[in-house]
Protein backbone atom coordinates (compact mmCIF):
# COMPACT_ATOMS: atom_id res chain seq x y z
CA UNK A 1 0.00 0.00 0.00
CA UNK A 2 0.93 3.57 -0.94
CA UNK A 3 1.61 5.97 1.83
CA UNK A 4 -0.69 7.94 -0.05
CA UNK A 5 -3.62 5.24 0.47
CA UNK A 6 -2.11 4.58 4.13
CA UNK A 7 -2.72 8.90 4.90
CA UNK A 8 -6.37 8.31 3.53
CA UNK A 9 -6.64 5.08 5.39
CA UNK A 10 -5.63 7.26 8.72
CA UNK A 11 -7.79 10.06 7.72
CA UNK A 12 -10.54 7.83 7.62
CA UNK A 13 -10.59 6.15 11.02
CA UNK A 14 -10.01 8.54 14.24
CA UNK A 15 -10.47 11.64 12.11
CA UNK A 16 -13.39 11.09 10.36
CA UNK A 17 -15.55 10.68 13.82
CA UNK A 18 -13.74 13.95 14.68
CA UNK A 19 -14.79 15.57 11.62
CA UNK A 20 -18.64 13.98 12.13
CA UNK A 21 -18.83 15.05 15.75
CA UNK A 22 -17.29 19.19 14.65
CA UNK A 23 -19.91 18.42 12.02
CA UNK A 24 -23.18 17.68 13.89
CA UNK A 25 -21.74 20.38 16.77
CA UNK A 26 -21.89 23.11 13.89
CA UNK A 27 -25.17 21.95 12.63
CA UNK A 28 -26.53 22.43 16.20
CA UNK A 29 -24.49 25.89 16.32
CA UNK A 30 -26.17 27.50 13.45
CA UNK A 31 -29.73 25.84 14.55
CA UNK A 32 -29.12 27.74 17.84
CA UNK A 33 -28.14 30.92 16.19
CA UNK A 34 -31.44 31.00 14.02
CA UNK A 35 -33.71 30.66 16.90
CA UNK A 36 -32.07 33.15 19.01
CA UNK A 37 -32.61 35.29 15.72
CA UNK A 38 -35.84 34.32 15.19
CA UNK A 39 -36.79 35.03 18.57
CA UNK A 40 -35.26 38.72 18.50
CA UNK A 41 -36.43 39.49 15.11
CA UNK A 42 -40.08 38.97 17.08
CA UNK A 43 -39.28 40.85 19.97
CA UNK A 44 -38.25 43.63 17.89
CA UNK A 45 -40.69 43.56 15.36
CA UNK A 46 -43.70 42.67 17.89
CA UNK A 47 -42.91 45.41 20.37
CA UNK A 48 -42.60 47.79 17.26
CA UNK A 49 -46.28 46.64 16.13
CA UNK A 50 -47.25 47.34 19.44
CA UNK A 51 -45.75 50.91 19.92
CA UNK A 52 -47.19 51.98 16.43
CA UNK A 53 -50.94 50.85 16.73
CA UNK A 54 -50.81 52.81 19.99
CA UNK A 55 -49.46 55.69 18.42
CA UNK A 56 -52.29 55.87 15.13
CA UNK A 57 -54.92 54.30 16.94
CA UNK A 58 -56.96 57.18 18.79
CA UNK A 59 -58.91 54.42 20.42
CA UNK A 60 -55.35 53.21 22.39
CA UNK A 61 -54.75 56.76 23.52
CA UNK A 62 -55.36 56.23 27.39
CA UNK A 63 -53.36 55.74 30.32
CA UNK A 64 -53.33 51.77 30.45
CA UNK A 65 -51.71 51.85 26.33
CA UNK A 66 -49.54 54.56 27.02
CA UNK A 67 -47.46 52.13 29.63
CA UNK A 68 -47.99 49.54 27.26
CA UNK A 69 -46.21 51.53 25.04
CA UNK A 70 -43.10 52.18 27.01
CA UNK A 71 -43.33 48.49 28.49
CA UNK A 72 -42.80 47.53 24.67
CA UNK A 73 -39.98 49.95 24.33
CA UNK A 74 -38.41 48.56 27.31
CA UNK A 75 -38.70 44.85 26.10
CA UNK A 76 -36.49 46.01 22.58
CA UNK A 77 -33.74 47.59 25.20
CA UNK A 78 -34.15 45.06 27.68
CA UNK A 79 -33.58 41.97 24.78
CA UNK A 80 -30.77 44.41 22.76
CA UNK A 81 -28.92 44.54 25.87
CA UNK A 82 -27.55 40.45 25.53
CA UNK A 83 -29.07 38.98 22.58
CA UNK A 84 -26.91 41.10 19.89
CA UNK A 85 -23.80 40.40 21.82
CA UNK A 86 -25.19 36.55 21.84
CA UNK A 87 -25.42 36.29 18.37
CA UNK A 88 -22.36 37.50 18.11
CA UNK A 89 -20.38 35.03 19.98
CA UNK A 90 -22.29 32.09 18.54
CA UNK A 91 -19.52 31.90 15.76
CA UNK A 92 -16.35 33.19 17.07
CA UNK A 93 -13.99 30.61 18.55
CA UNK A 94 -13.23 33.62 21.71
CA UNK A 95 -16.35 34.66 23.03
CA UNK A 96 -15.02 37.79 25.02
CA UNK A 97 -15.83 40.86 25.98
CA UNK A 98 -13.91 43.93 27.39
CA UNK A 99 -14.09 44.67 31.40
CA UNK A 100 -15.60 48.13 30.77
CA UNK A 101 -18.47 46.31 28.10
CA UNK A 102 -18.92 44.45 30.60
CA UNK A 103 -19.69 46.59 33.21
CA UNK A 104 -21.91 48.72 30.76
CA UNK A 105 -23.89 45.62 30.00
CA UNK A 106 -24.63 44.95 33.79
CA UNK A 107 -25.99 48.77 33.70
CA UNK A 108 -27.89 48.54 30.95
CA UNK A 109 -29.52 44.86 32.07
CA UNK A 110 -30.36 45.88 35.46
CA UNK A 111 -31.40 49.16 34.46
CA UNK A 112 -33.73 47.79 31.86
CA UNK A 113 -35.07 45.31 33.72
CA UNK A 114 -35.41 47.20 37.05
CA UNK A 115 -37.65 50.28 35.23
CA UNK A 116 -39.89 47.22 34.12
CA UNK A 117 -40.39 45.87 37.24
CA UNK A 118 -41.48 49.83 38.53
CA UNK A 119 -43.20 50.23 35.14
CA UNK A 120 -45.46 46.79 36.00
CA UNK A 121 -46.44 48.25 39.73
CA UNK A 122 -47.30 51.53 37.49
CA UNK A 123 -49.86 49.65 35.31
CA UNK A 124 -51.48 47.51 38.15
CA UNK A 125 -51.67 50.97 40.28
CA UNK A 126 -53.69 52.10 37.15
CA UNK A 127 -55.90 48.93 36.58
CA UNK A 128 -56.31 49.26 40.48
CA UNK A 129 -57.64 53.34 40.12
CA UNK A 130 -59.79 52.58 37.09
CA UNK A 131 -61.41 49.84 38.29
CA UNK A 132 -61.54 50.93 42.07
CA UNK A 133 -62.48 54.36 41.91
CA UNK A 134 -63.87 54.96 38.38
CA UNK A 135 -65.41 57.95 38.60
CA UNK A 136 -62.08 59.51 39.98
CA UNK A 137 -60.19 57.92 37.62
CA UNK A 138 -59.72 60.59 34.95
CA UNK A 139 -58.69 63.38 37.55
CA UNK A 140 -56.42 60.46 39.45
CA UNK A 141 -54.42 59.10 36.17
CA UNK A 142 -53.87 62.55 33.99
CA UNK A 143 -51.57 62.52 31.50
CA UNK A 144 -49.16 64.74 34.17
CA UNK A 145 -49.63 62.00 36.60
CA UNK A 146 -48.78 59.35 33.40
CA UNK A 147 -45.51 60.92 32.80
CA UNK A 148 -44.80 61.25 36.18
CA UNK A 149 -45.02 57.32 37.00
CA UNK A 150 -42.81 57.12 33.69
CA UNK A 151 -40.28 59.07 34.72
CA UNK A 152 -40.08 57.82 38.43
CA UNK A 153 -39.77 53.65 36.73
CA UNK A 154 -36.90 55.01 34.58
CA UNK A 155 -34.85 57.23 37.05
CA UNK A 156 -35.18 54.31 40.02
CA UNK A 157 -34.04 51.50 37.34
CA UNK A 158 -30.96 53.97 36.27
CA UNK A 159 -30.24 54.96 39.42
CA UNK A 160 -30.05 51.47 40.87
CA UNK A 161 -28.34 49.99 38.57
CA UNK A 162 -25.80 52.80 38.34
CA UNK A 163 -24.62 52.44 42.37
CA UNK A 164 -24.63 48.61 41.54
CA UNK A 165 -22.36 48.69 38.16
CA UNK A 166 -20.07 51.25 40.10
CA UNK A 167 -19.77 48.89 42.91
CA UNK A 168 -19.15 46.03 40.95
CA UNK A 169 -16.64 47.78 38.85
CA UNK A 170 -14.68 48.79 41.97
CA UNK A 171 -14.52 44.67 43.21
CA UNK A 172 -10.41 43.53 42.39
CA UNK A 173 -10.69 40.21 40.06
CA UNK A 174 -7.39 38.28 40.02
CA UNK A 175 -8.55 35.31 40.26
CA UNK A 176 -9.31 33.84 36.33
CA UNK A 177 -11.01 35.95 34.43
CA UNK A 178 -13.67 33.42 32.85
CA UNK A 179 -17.40 34.09 33.93
CA UNK A 180 -19.20 30.65 33.67
CA UNK A 181 -22.35 31.87 31.99
CA UNK A 182 -24.37 33.52 28.12
CA UNK A 183 -23.62 37.02 29.51
CA UNK A 184 -22.27 39.23 32.10
CA UNK A 185 -24.65 39.14 34.78
CA UNK A 186 -23.44 40.47 38.26
CA UNK A 187 -24.00 36.99 40.25
CA UNK A 188 -21.07 35.69 38.08
CA UNK A 189 -18.97 38.27 38.22
CA UNK A 190 -18.98 38.37 41.44
CA UNK A 191 -17.83 35.47 41.84
CA UNK A 192 -14.29 35.65 40.20
CA UNK A 193 -13.85 38.74 42.48
CA UNK A 194 -11.02 37.91 45.10
CA UNK A 195 -12.02 40.58 47.88
CA UNK A 196 -12.23 40.11 51.12
CA UNK A 197 -15.01 42.38 51.19
CA UNK A 198 -16.90 40.99 48.76
CA UNK A 199 -19.64 39.32 50.80
CA UNK A 200 -20.61 42.68 52.40
CA UNK A 201 -20.63 43.83 48.91
CA UNK A 202 -23.05 41.15 47.77
CA UNK A 203 -25.12 42.11 50.65
CA UNK A 204 -25.19 45.97 49.61
CA UNK A 205 -25.90 44.49 45.67
CA UNK A 206 -28.84 42.14 46.17
CA UNK A 207 -30.22 44.69 49.10
CA UNK A 208 -30.41 47.12 46.73
CA UNK A 209 -30.96 45.06 43.84
CA UNK A 210 -34.33 43.56 46.04
CA UNK A 211 -35.60 46.68 47.29
CA UNK A 212 -36.60 47.84 43.35
CA UNK A 213 -37.65 43.94 42.36
CA UNK A 214 -39.50 43.52 45.72
CA UNK A 215 -41.16 46.95 46.10
CA UNK A 216 -42.48 47.05 43.32
CA UNK A 217 -43.69 43.31 43.32
CA UNK A 218 -46.21 44.03 46.81
CA UNK A 219 -47.28 47.11 45.05
CA UNK A 220 -48.79 45.11 41.86
CA UNK A 221 -49.45 42.30 44.72
CA UNK A 222 -51.52 45.01 46.87
CA UNK A 223 -52.88 46.43 43.55
CA UNK A 224 -54.45 43.23 42.59
CA UNK A 225 -56.29 42.70 46.01
CA UNK A 226 -58.03 45.64 46.15
CA UNK A 227 -59.00 44.87 42.52
CA UNK A 228 -59.95 41.11 43.42
CA UNK A 229 -61.63 42.55 46.27
CA UNK A 230 -63.51 45.23 44.46
CA UNK A 231 -64.93 42.34 42.04
CA UNK A 232 -65.92 40.32 44.29
CA UNK A 233 -68.41 42.72 45.58
CA UNK A 234 -69.39 44.99 42.83
CA UNK A 235 -70.54 41.88 40.42
CA UNK A 236 -70.99 41.82 36.55
CA UNK A 237 -69.78 45.10 36.06
CA UNK A 238 -66.23 44.99 37.08
CA UNK A 239 -66.12 41.91 35.86
CA UNK A 240 -65.78 43.27 32.37
CA UNK A 241 -63.08 45.48 33.61
CA UNK A 242 -61.28 42.58 35.55
CA UNK A 243 -61.04 41.66 31.76
CA UNK A 244 -58.84 44.01 30.51
CA UNK A 245 -55.75 42.90 33.60
CA UNK A 246 -55.38 39.41 32.25
CA UNK A 247 -52.80 40.46 29.88
CA UNK A 248 -51.42 42.57 32.25
CA UNK A 249 -51.66 39.93 35.57
CA UNK A 250 -49.96 37.32 32.85
CA UNK A 251 -46.73 39.10 31.66
CA UNK A 252 -46.18 39.82 35.16
CA UNK A 253 -46.49 36.54 36.64
CA UNK A 254 -44.25 35.34 33.56
CA UNK A 255 -41.75 38.20 34.72
CA UNK A 256 -41.52 38.15 38.67
CA UNK A 257 -41.85 34.16 38.41
CA UNK A 258 -38.87 33.46 35.94
CA UNK A 259 -36.95 36.19 37.95
CA UNK A 260 -37.36 34.53 40.89
CA UNK A 261 -36.90 30.79 39.97
CA UNK A 262 -33.57 32.61 38.56
CA UNK A 263 -32.01 34.33 41.54
CA UNK A 264 -34.26 33.21 44.75
CA UNK A 265 -34.35 29.43 44.18
CA UNK A 266 -31.15 27.98 45.04
CA UNK A 267 -29.04 25.50 42.46
CA UNK A 268 -26.37 22.91 42.85
CA UNK A 269 -23.00 23.30 41.46
CA UNK A 270 -23.62 21.74 38.61
CA UNK A 271 -26.76 23.06 37.00
CA UNK A 272 -25.08 25.51 34.93
CA UNK A 273 -27.03 24.53 31.90
CA UNK A 274 -30.08 24.96 34.23
CA UNK A 275 -28.72 28.38 34.68
CA UNK A 276 -28.08 29.56 31.58
CA UNK A 277 -31.93 28.40 30.42
CA UNK A 278 -33.05 30.69 33.11
CA UNK A 279 -31.54 33.50 32.58
CA UNK A 280 -32.20 32.88 28.43
CA UNK A 281 -36.11 32.68 29.90
CA UNK A 282 -36.39 36.29 31.65
CA UNK A 283 -33.95 37.94 29.24
CA UNK A 284 -35.03 36.79 25.75
CA UNK A 285 -38.61 34.93 25.54
CA UNK A 286 -40.16 36.94 27.99
CA UNK A 287 -39.78 40.41 26.13
CA UNK A 288 -40.75 38.36 23.07
CA UNK A 289 -44.05 36.87 24.55
CA UNK A 290 -45.15 40.24 26.14
CA UNK A 291 -46.83 41.61 22.82
CA UNK A 292 -48.06 37.80 21.88
CA UNK A 293 -49.87 37.85 24.96
CA UNK A 294 -51.08 41.53 24.30
CA UNK A 295 -51.88 41.03 21.04
CA UNK A 296 -53.88 37.57 21.89
CA UNK A 297 -55.60 38.59 24.81
CA UNK A 298 -56.61 42.05 24.73
CA UNK A 299 -59.43 43.25 22.81
CA UNK A 300 -58.85 46.65 21.57
CA UNK A 301 -55.20 45.74 20.54
CA UNK A 302 -57.13 42.70 18.64
CA UNK A 303 -59.31 45.44 17.30
CA UNK A 304 -56.59 47.56 16.18
CA UNK A 305 -54.95 45.25 14.63
CA UNK A 306 -57.55 44.53 12.33
CA UNK A 307 -58.43 47.82 11.68
CA UNK A 308 -54.88 48.58 10.51
CA UNK A 309 -55.21 45.36 8.28
CA UNK A 310 -58.24 46.73 6.62
CA UNK A 311 -56.62 50.06 6.42
CA UNK A 312 -53.51 48.02 4.51
CA UNK A 313 -55.92 46.00 2.18
CA UNK A 314 -58.09 49.04 1.21
CA UNK A 315 -55.15 51.30 0.95
CA UNK A 316 -53.34 48.68 -1.70
CA UNK A 317 -56.67 47.93 -3.55
CA UNK A 318 -57.47 51.78 -3.88
CA UNK A 319 -53.68 51.75 -5.33
CA UNK A 320 -54.37 49.12 -7.62
CA UNK A 321 -57.59 50.50 -8.49
CA UNK A 322 -56.23 53.99 -9.34
CA UNK A 323 -53.33 52.45 -11.75
CA UNK A 324 -56.30 50.66 -13.57
CA UNK A 325 -58.29 53.40 -13.92
CA UNK A 326 -55.02 55.59 -15.42
CA UNK A 327 -54.59 53.33 -18.19
CA UNK A 328 -56.24 55.15 -21.41
CA UNK A 329 -58.93 52.79 -22.71
CA UNK A 330 -58.04 50.71 -25.95
CA UNK A 331 -59.97 51.09 -29.00
CA UNK A 332 -62.13 48.17 -29.58
CA UNK A 333 -62.79 46.46 -33.15
CA UNK A 334 -66.10 47.74 -33.55
CA UNK A 335 -64.94 51.18 -32.78
CA UNK A 336 -62.27 50.85 -35.55
CA UNK A 337 -64.86 49.98 -38.81
CA UNK A 338 -67.23 52.43 -37.39
CA UNK A 339 -64.90 55.30 -38.22
CA UNK A 340 -63.90 53.46 -41.15
CA UNK A 341 -67.79 53.60 -42.74
CA UNK A 342 -67.90 56.92 -41.67
CA UNK A 343 -65.05 58.22 -43.58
Amino acid sequence: MSPKSLQQGNLSSPTMFLLLGFSSAYRAQVTLCLCFSLIYLVTVLGNLLIMTLIWLDAHLHSPMYFFLGHLSFLDICYSSVTLPKILGDSFSPQKTISFVGCIMQIYFFLCFGGSECMLLAAMAYDRYLAICHPLHYPALMSKKMCHCLVAVSWLSGSFSSLIQAFLTARLPFCRSNTIDHVFCEMPFLLKASCSPNTPLNKVALYALAGTIAMGSFLLTLVSYVHIIGAVLQKGAGTQRAFATCTSHLTVVSLFFGAGAVAYLVPHSSGSKAMDEVLALLYAIVTPMLNPIIYSLRNSKVKGAIRKALRRGVLQVSTKGAGIAAERPPLPTAGMQLSVTQHT
